[in-house]
């Protein structure tokens, strides 16, 4: 998440929210971690 939000100058709770709505790539769960495909963020902006 530091990742994007540093890479979108967005705040983690902003990218929930898009997430929950269907507006954002949907994270892959390593444990309790949230990661994302770098393609698909850079896509996604």
């Amino acid at each position: 998440m530091n990742y994007i939000t540093s890479f979108t100058g967005m705040t983690d709770k902003w990218f929930y929210k898009l997430i929950s709505e269907g507006h954002f790539p949907k994270p892959i769960k390593l444990g309790r971690s949230s990661r994302w495909y770098k393609r698909e963020v850079e896509q996604w902006k």
